[in-house]
């Protein structure tokens, strides 16, 4: 037994020694795997010191922010929340989709975000910008909660749309409530639709 192990080693060990580029991809191969690991295990670490010191935000630092840093912080106050899968989606043809997520309750969330540089003196969000919105976050995205945030104004005949399509307006008071930590998003809004499944927050 031990000479017929010896030889399978040998065997083994020249047949690397003539493929070594075997060992060169397996290296690598293992390298990036240990990579993707440790990132992962630090953006956990990332997340779970965020939640428990609690991110903030003043309507004032929103108001600062690139439109997608301000798509970034949406996603990041989702995380705070509770929703770990949250991702920023947004870019060109995102359709109509910022920012994903799933909440604790099992819902899934579709998000766009209607970024104003002057806040409340900037340009309406209007009826347009949650046509589109409603054309495809349930069908093309699956969302269970399709809402549109602006740190700006939101006309009076998008309110009454967002009403009659069972779509959900953050508007500017209602982001700086979010953002300040009162409470998680699905709170503030009304008619939300009930959880997929129960959890300790149920």
């Amino acid at each position: 037994v031990a000479a017929a192990v010896i030889t399978l080693v040998v065997m083994v060990v020249n047949w690397l020694l003539a493929h070594w580029w075997v060992l060169l991809v397996a290296l690598v191969l293992a390298v990036l795997a240990g990579v993707g690991w440790l990132y992962n295990r630090q953006q956990q670490a990332r997340w779970d010191a965020v939640r428990a010191h609690g991110l903030r935000y003043a309507l004032s630092e929103l108001d600062a922010l690139h439109h997608a840093k301000f798509e970034e912080a949406v996603r990041d106050l989702m995380r705070r929340d509770g929703c770990r899968d949250a991702q920023r989606v947004g870019g060109g043809g995102d359709l109509g989709a910022d920012v994903k997520a799933t909440d604790p309750l099992g819902r899934r969330w579709v998000i766009q975000c209607k970024h104003r540089r002057h806040g409340a003196r900037g340009s309406a969000v209007g009826t347009p910008d949650l046509q589109v919105l409603n054309g495809t976050a349930r069908p093309v995205h699956g969302a269970d909660v399709a809402v549109i945030v602006t740190n700006g104004r939101v006309t009076a005949p998008a309110v009454t749309f967002a009403k009659q399509q069972r779509l959900h307006v953050v508007d500017r008071q209602t982001l700086a409530m979010w953002a300040s930590g009162s409470r998680p998003l699905w709170e503030l809004l009304r008619a939300v639709p009930p959880p997929r499944r129960p959890s300790s927050l149920s």
